[in-house]
C-alpha cells in the first residue's frame, strides 16, 4: 500500500476539475488599496465592487440585473485582514432583494476557481463549446444564456483563496486556507461577509457546488447553520463525499465504477449485452440492471478475493464483459477488477481512441494504441481554452473589472499542499481523509426543512454516480427526512452543462426545486 501522503495527493489530483493551468501574478505597484501576500504579489486589501447593468431573456421573459465583480475581505480571530476573496454576483433589479433567493456557487479541485460553473452553467451568459467534440480555437462565442437561473435566484460565484483573483493577505499563507477544514472556514466567513454587506440575512439561501465543491458544500452548510445561518437547499453536482473509498485494496471502487463503465460502453456502441449484438434501447433501464448486478453478484464475487471458484470467475467475467464492452479474456487478466485508466484505454483500442475522464463521450488519440493508460484527458483539453479565454474577455470587456493580478483558473500548488484531515460532525478526532456525508446528514437533522438535490452525469468518470448514491444512502437519515433528498441524472459528463440539451433539462428540473425549497410567502 502506498504511503498516506501519496494517497492524499493522488486523491487531490484525481478530482481537479480541469487541466492544471498555472498562472503567475503580474507584479504591481503598491498603493493604498493593495497589500503584499507571501509570494510578493499584490491583492486588494480593501473591498472592491464594480457594478454594471444588463438584461437577459430567459424563456421569453426579459430579466434586468446588476452584475457585481468585486472582493470580500475575510478576517482572522484578531480581526486582521486574512484574504481578499474575489466574486461575481448577479442580482435581479427588484424592489425587495431581501426576499429573493441567493445561491453561492463554486467549483472544486481542490485548487479550482469558479470559472467553469460561471462561464458554462447558469450565469446570464455562457460560452459555446462543441461538446462532446474539442472546441475550435478563437474566436470563441459568449452568448446570452436563456437557461440562466436568474429568474429563480440571485447568483454569487466565489473563487477559493489562491484561485481566480482570490489571494491571502498580510501574514496569511496558503496553509491557512488549503485544507478541508481551512477551506470551510474561509468560505463560511466569505459568505457571511457577503450576506452582511448586502443585507441578505433574510433571503432564502442555497449552496451549489461541483466536484470537490460538493465536498465543501456538505460540510459548509453544517458549519454555517451552526453559526445561525439556516439554508433552504444544497445542490450537489458531480459529487465526491468520501475520499476513503479511493484507497487501494477496497473493492467498493470497482463496484461503484461499473455502471459508469456500462454507460460509456452503451454510448460508444460497445455493449453486446448477453447473447446478442443489439444495444439496449433504454439507457436508464440498462443501468438499473447494471446497478443490481454490481451491488449483488459482482460485489459478492469480489468479496471472495482470490478464493472465488473458477466456475464463478468464468460466469462473472462473461457478465462483466457484456456490461463493459471489454473482452472476457481482458476481464479475466485484470482479475475482474478494471481500473479507470485501463478502461479508458481499452474500450476503443481497436479504433486507436481513448476516452475522456471528466466526460467519457469525448475521445482522444495517443502516439500508439499499445499503452496501458491514456496520455491525456480529451474532455479536459477540449474545452479549457474556450472557458479561460471567454472569462478574460468577459470580465474585462463586459463587467469592466480590471486588476494587475492574473486569473488562476486552477492552481496546482493548492492540490499539492492540501491538508485532507477533517473534523467531521460527531467525530471526536479528525479523520485522515475527507468524509462529509455525515456533516450533510447532521445539517439535515438539525434543519429538517433543508432540501438536498444530487445532480449526476451518466458519463462522468471523475465522480461516478453509483458511488454518490452509495454515500448518500448511508447517511442514516430518519424516514421523515429521506424525502428531502432527491436525485437527477443526465446524459452528460462531470460538467453536465456542456451538453446543452442537458442544461435545458437541468434548468427545467431546478425550477420546482427552488419553488419547493423557498416558497414565496
Amino acid at each position: 500500500m502506498r504511503h498516506l501522503k501519496s494517497l492524499l495527493l493522488g486523491s487531490a489530483l484525481a478530482l481537479l476539475p480541469l487541466a492544471a493551468i498555472h498562472a503567475q501574478d503580474h507584479a504591481a505597484g503598491k498603493d493604498a488599496k493593495t497589500a503584499t501576500n507571501q509570494d510578493g504579489k499584490q491583492a486588494p486589501a480593501t473591498e472592491t465592487a464594480t457594478r454594471t447593468k444588463h438584461s437577459v431573456s430567459i424563456h421569453g421573459h426579459s430579466v434586468s440585473y446588476t452584475a457585481t465583480a468585486g472582493t470580500l475581505i475575510i478576517r482572522d480571530d484578531k480581526n486582521e485582514p486574512q484574504a481578499s476573496v474575489f466574486y461575481v454576483a448577479y442580482t435581479v433589479d427588484t424592489g425587495k432583494p431581501e426576499k429573493r433567493p441567493v445561491t453561492f456557487l463554486y467549483n472544486g479541485g481542490p485548487g479550482s476557481s469558479s470559472v467553469w460553473l460561471h462561464m458554462g452553467s447558469f450565469a446570464p451568459v455562457r460560452i459555446e463549446t462543441a461538446s462532446p467534440e474539442a472546441t475550435a480555437p478563437p474566436p470563441y462565442h459568449l452568448v446570452p444564456n436563456s437557461d440562466s437561473l436568474l429568474d429563480k435566484t440571485d447568483l454569487v460565484f466565489i473563487d477559493a483563496v489562491g484561485t481566480g483573483y482570490s489571494r491571502p493577505l498580510g501574514k496569511a499563507t496558503g496553509k491557512d486556507f488549503w485544507g478541508v477544514d481551512q477551506d470551510i472556514s474561509a468560505f463560511s466567513r466569505a459568505i457571511q461577509r457577503y450576506v452582511s454587506l448586502n443585507k441578505r440575512w433574510n433571503s432564502p439561501k442555497f449552496l451549489y457546488g461541483e466536484s470537490y465543491g460538493t465536498t465543501r458544500s456538505a460540510a459548509l452548510v453544517d458549519a454555517l447553520q451552526d453559526k445561525g445561518m439556516a439554508f433552504n437547499g444544497v445542490i450537489l453536482m458531480s459529487s465526491i463525499l468520501n475520499y476513503g473509498i479511493r484507497i487501494p485494496g477496497y473493492d467498493e471502487t470497482y463496484v461503484g465504477y461499473l455502471p459508469s463503465y456500462a454507460a460509456a460502453a452503451w454510448y460508444h456502441n460497445k455493449t453486446p449485452y448477453k447473447s446478442g449484438p443489439n444495444k439496449p434501447a433504454d439507457l436508464k433501464a440498462f443501468l438499473d440492471q447494471v446497478r443490481a448486478w454490481a451491488q449483488g453478484p459482482y460485489a459478492a464475487a469480489l468479496a471472495q478475493g482470490q478464493n472465488l471458484p473458477d466456475a464463478q470467475v468464468d460466469a462473472v467475467a462473461q457478465q462483466l464483459a457484456a456490461y463493459t464492452g471489454l473482452s472476457v479474456q481482458y476481464v479475466k487478466e485484470a482479475n475482474l477488477r478494471i481500473d479507470l485508466g485501463r478502461f479508458r484505454k481499452e474500450l476503443l483500442r481497436d479504433q486507436r481512441l481513448t476516452l475522456g475522464r471528466y466526460d467519457s463521450r469525448f475521445t482522444g488519440t495517443d502516439p500508439d494504441a499499445a499503452g496501458e493508460t491514456p496520455d491525456y484527458d480529451a474532455s479536459d483539453t477540449g474545452i479549457s481554452g474556450a472557458f479561460v479565454s471567454a472569462f478574460h474577455d468577459y470580465i474585462d470587456g463586459q463587467l469592466n473589472y480590471h486588476t494587475d493580478l492574473d486569473y488562476r483558473p486552477t492552481y496546482g500548488e493548492i492540490s499539492k499542499n492540501w491538508d485532507w484531515k477533517h473534523q467531521a460532525a460527531g467525530e471526536r478526532r479528525p479523520l485522515p481523509l475527507a468524509y462529509v456525508a455525515g456533516d450533510l446528514a447532521h445539517a439535515m437533522r438539525t434543519n429538517p426543512n433543508l432540501q438536498v438535490l444530487s445532480v449526476n452525469g451518466y458519463y462522468d468518470f471523475a465522480t461516478p454516480f453509483f458511488i454518490t448514491e452509495y454515500d448518500l444512502a448511508h447517511m442514516n437519515l430518519d424516514p421523515s427526512l429521506r424525502g428531502n433528498l432527491q436525485f437527477l441524472y443526465y446524459p452528460s459528463g462531470h460538467m453536465i452543462y456542456l451538453n446543452t440539451d442537458a442544461l435545458k433539462q437541468l434548468k427545467t428540473d431546478l425550477a420546482p426545486f427552488y419553488d419547493h425549497a423557498a416558497p414565496q410567502r
